[in-house]
């Protein structure tokens, strides 16, 4: 230990990061792309009421704010959204489409002028939503998808290929939006058009399926008039996930199939780099990119086994070429023009932040969103990749944090607090990336684990496939292993394990808190609490039929729902908790939290309920933010016994 190294207990030690810091920088961009020689994303603004705006790269470096607030550059599609925007110079200045989060309409903004709505307003349940826009100027058009609400029940809608006039005169009449292919599936990605404009290939799939467990590819040709023939479905199928497709430059069929186990890159049929490694992922938004093809026939990849890193891959040989640089993680957010390949890449100790590759000289560089360090980045955590043994010697993957200060240590034989973070999902992976939510922890003394428990993507078809009907017991038992090996070997405090998680993760968490002794306390947020009240008609549309492959189907297995709920088994909750919940949320709704609370009533649990107004399902606004990380601090102050004085204290009842 060094001269200058401060001895106090872990979880007391003073940080620089504090809540209003992490909140200031949560979120990453988003939605890359290339506009002439300019690359364009959008980002968060957190103090901006959480708003995404657009921001450009000109070709001069200068990086602008293409859309002011209140503008937010976001839509609703399947509710957890899909790309925004499009743009293409015309005439040396862009002309822009966009989705505006506060009304869902699609916008046209051109050179000089203010948007203009080119989509009606419906008063028919969610009304009229629209994804993944491409400009078709030679038709005047923007092709998208069109998710329309038919009533108002959260599953009365029907999603097809549609096309919307430039000159505005949808804007008003439903009637005026041309539909590019009859309704076939109940979910669509957006169509993209081969090199000669004569095909047109996009994804389709239905209940009770998501699009990780199986979806089709399909293929039209495009009429002279721009509607759409019959499709031929070319690859898919119930127990295929097909997660992209595009056309090579040379109008040949490129798409991710995951039919060997592994999401990989096919040409027409051929795996190009056939490999036990994720080429893509799983379809949360509509219009994520894991492959770029290019000019060249070369083709831009995001790979890997958990880590998903850039690389270029060379068709002809099968070889992947990484690219080199501090980068270990990508979003599935990837755009070609000409030799040059955009990403949004981020790493153990830097956030998210645009970067572009030359694949002539191989060079990457961070273009756009820079990483700057807001505190010494010696006081970010030193995350180690582990992998733990669970129920029946099965592998589990995490990423541990220990606690990490430069000035600061615990007296001798001290164990540390340790929280298991449970990512959401389930069925997507939390990245090895900084995040100064888990510094915010670490640099106080207390320890980080997040586990990427079974059902996770990123290790192949078989590893997902360990949740199906196992939800509430294989993510339970798998969070408890890393929780428990942390303990017996030494490196956690048995007595001071906490479990966290949102969504799916609070789910988890409060699974694990009725079903096992592991943790002392936890912090659940819009979580999923009652099986039996999530599904069709209780949630969105997208995820009503989740369950299905979750947990299985109701009419068979309803003591399934029941026994698995924490509702249920509320009177095996007996610790301290925090329920976190956003007013507005669609997809886990607040009654949720309401059942359990009922179920609590009177039984002497010390817990706390806060709600926020104007948020939905993820938080997005940096008083909400810094609310929600300091009352989970005070909880684990008060039930680890921690000396912390910087945060509110927060009142648990009883």
């Amino acid at each position: 230990m060094g001269e200058d190294m401060s001895e106090q207990a872990y979880g007391s030690w003073p940080s620089p990061v504090d809540a209003a810091l992490a909140a200031a920088h949560d979120g990453h961009p988003e939605w890359a792309g290339f506009v002439g020689d300019e690359v364009w994303w959008t980002e968060p603004r957190p103090a901006e009421g959480g708003r995404r705006t657009l921001v450009r790269r000109r070709s001069d470096g200068a990086e602008e704010t293409v859309l002011p607030a209140p503008w937010n550059v976001r839509n609703r599609v399947i509710e957890y959204g899909g790309r925004p925007w499009d743009a293409v110079p015309q005439g040396g200045q862009p002309l822009l489409v966009f989705t505006h989060f506060a009304d869902q309409r699609l916008y046209v903004r051109e050179p000089g002028a203010e948007p203009r709505p080119l989509t009606p307003l419906s008063r028919v349940g969610g009304g009229l939503r629209w994804a993944e826009p491409r400009i078709d100027l030679a038709r005047g058009e923007v092709w998208c998808v069109l998710e329309e609400f038919t009533g108002d029940g959260p599953g009365d809608l029907r999603r097809v290929l549609a096309a919307v006039p430039l000159d505005g005169s949808a804007a008003e009449d439903r009637t005026a939006v041309r539909e590019l292919a009859p309704e076939r599936h109940r979910f669509v990605t957006g169509p993209r058009l081969s090199p000669d404009g004569r095909r047109a290939a996009w994804l389709g799939w239905d209940h009770p399926r998501m699009p990780w467990e199986g979806t089709e590819l399909l293929v039209a040709e495009v009429g002279d008039d721009g509607t759409l023939g019959e499709p031929v479905v070319v690859a898919g199928g119930p127990e295929e996930s097909v997660a992209q497709v595009e056309w090579s430059a040379d109008g040949r069929l490129l798409y991710v199939s995951d039919r060997d186990g592994w999401w990989n890159l096919y040409r027409d049929g051929t795996p190009l780099c056939p490999r036990a490694e994720e080429f893509g992922g799983p379809l949360w938004k509509l219009g994520l990119r894991w492959f770029a093809p290019l000019d060249s026939g070369l083709i831009a990849v995001l790979h890997g086994r958990g880590a998903a890193g850039l690389g270029i891959l060379d068709p002809e040989s099968g070889e992947v070429a990484d690219a080199a640089g501090p980068w270990t993680e990508y979003a599935p957010t990837l755009a070609a023009h000409g030799a040059r390949v955009v990403a949004v890449g981020a790493g153990p100790h830097r956030g998210y932040e645009v970067v572009e590759l030359d694949t002539v000289t191989g060079r990457a560089r961070a273009v756009g969103a820079r990483h700057r360090d807001p505190v010494d980045p010696a006081c970010y955590p030193d995350p180690r990749v582990r992998v733990f043994t669970g129920p029946g010697g099965r592998e589990v993957h995490a990423h541990v944090y220990p606690p990490h200060h430069p000035e600061h240590s615990a007296p001798e034989g001290e164990l540390p607090p340790y929280v298991i973070w449970a990512h959401g999902g389930p069925s997507s992976r939390v990245p090895l990336v900084l995040d100064l939510a888990i510094a915010y922890f670490t640099s106080r003394g207390i320890g980080v684990a997040e586990v990427n428990y079974g059902g996770s993507t990123g290790y192949g078809r078989a590893y997902r496939e360990r949740l199906r009907q196992q939800w509430g017991v294989v993510d339970v038992e798998d969070c408890a292993a890393v929780a428990l090996g942390l303990a017996e070997e030494g490196t956690a405090d048995r007595n001071r394990l906490a479990i966290r998680g949102g969504s799916a993760g609070g789910w988890t968490a409060a699974a694990s808190l009725t079903g096992t002794d592991v943790y002392a306390c936890g912090t659940i947020t819009y979580p999923i609490l009652d099986l039996t009240t999530w599904g069709p008609g209780d949630t969105h549309d997208f995820e009503s039929r989740y369950l299905e492959s979750l947990v299985g189907p109701l009419q068979e297995v309803p003591e399934r729902y029941a026994e698995r709920s924490p509702v249920t088994r509320a009177d095996r909750l007996t610790v301290p908790f925090l329920l976190l919940q956003g007013l507005d949320d669609v997809i886990c709704p607040p009654v949720q939290c309401e059942r359990l609370l009922a179920e609590l009533a009177g039984r002497g649990v010390p817990h706390a309920y806060l709600t926020f107004e104007g948020e939905g399902h993820g938080f997005r606004r940096a008083d909400t933010l810094v609310r929600a990380l300091e009352a989970e601090l005070s909880l684990y102050a008060q039930v680890f016994g921690l000396d912390v004085t910087d945060v509110p204290k927060l009142e648990l009842d009883v």
